[in-house]
């Protein structure tokens, strides 16, 4: 069976991994021959298409912080952050700038570069929050090529984290529940989703947030796919799941909107034909591939 995963956005990446576990001296030099990620503010700079950089192609701008991802095609790969007032500047010598969900949304750069741009703009987020450590509250410093963090006052040693979130199709019948928050786009609906929370199980997750969110209990929760999501640091963790109750009843704090869909109007919101001009998430979105797990069922 073809991995659900592979056509959805962020989940490619040809991208070689360094790790914590490697011993420093596994660490490049940043050389001509490395190639950069460069992000300013929360804009990847790209040029001709791709955000694997020459670091000539900056001519001269300098990364304020740079840490070792990996390898790739044999190169040393490195992420860097640049200062966003350097955006004009690399503009007016033919570059571009844009958000990631932008690049991902309009296919700006191959699928296959995707997961390398999340791995440096989650790796990047994770620095830019973590220069003190958590547990004394002393400076941190940079260890492992840049996946560690450690404090010399205490001797605490800091990992980059992914936070997990279920997404789950809940189907009862030949119906599907979606739901729209608050911050959506106006006519958009989407899967229901949620942190996970400390000593939960996915099953019990999926559980808690759809009742919390429509006061629909679930059950026979199953896996069907997952997706980096690197706004800032997340993974998406896709399920299905069986609603054994009618009556929504939303929580506004938790969704402007939820209903109960069926596979019609869910392939019109997909080829958006709906005649209330309600829409899916784009392709790259787990939710997407979710809502198309739900058409496919009825073959």
């Amino acid at each position: 069976m073809p991995d659900p995963s592979a056509t959805l956005g962020f989940a490619r990446s040809r991208l070689l991994r360094h790790s914590s576990e490697q011993p420093e001296g596994a660490v490049p030099d940043f050389s001509p021959a490395a190639r950069l990620v460069a992000l300013a503010g929360d804009r990847l700079v790209l040029r001709a298409g791709s955000a694997v950089l020459d670091p000539a192609a900056l001519d001269g701008t300098e990364p304020t912080a740079r840490i070792f991802l990996g390898t790739l095609d044999g190169r040393p790969v490195f992420a860097g952050r640049l200062d966003p007032d350097a955006v004009p500047v690399l503009e007016a010598r033919g570059l571009a700038a844009q958000d990631l969900r932008s690049i991902a949304t309009e296919g700006a750069v191959e699928p296959e570069e995707l997961g390398l741009l999340a791995t440096a703009k989650s790796m990047l987020d994770w620095h830019a929050r973590h220069g003190f450590c958590a547990n004394c509250g002393a400076p941190t410093a940079v260890e492992a090529g840049g996946f560690r963090r450690a404090c010399a006052a205490c001797g605490a040693h800091h990992f980059p984290r992914t936070d997990p979130v279920v997404i789950m199709l809940v189907r009862r019948g030949d119906t599907c529940l979606l739901g729209r928050g608050a911050h959506f786009k106006e006519g958009m609906y989407s899967c229901l989703a949620g942190f996970l929370e400390p000593g939960e199980t996915i099953e019990a997750a999926v559980a808690r947030e759809v009742y919390e969110e429509t006061r629909v209990r679930v059950a026979d929760v199953t896996y069907l796919a997952s997706q980096p999501w690197p706004f800032p640091s997340s993974l998406m963790i896709g399920c299905i799941a069986e609603g054994l109750d009618g009556a929504i009843v939303t929580d506004p704090a938790e969704l402007a909107d939820a209903r109960w869909f069926d596979r019609e109007s869910v392939r019109a919101m997909l080829e958006r034909r709906h005649p209330e001009n309600l829409f899916a998430p784009p392709p790259m979105a787990i939710a997407h591939t979710l809502m198309r797990a739900f058409l496919d069922e009825a073959r």
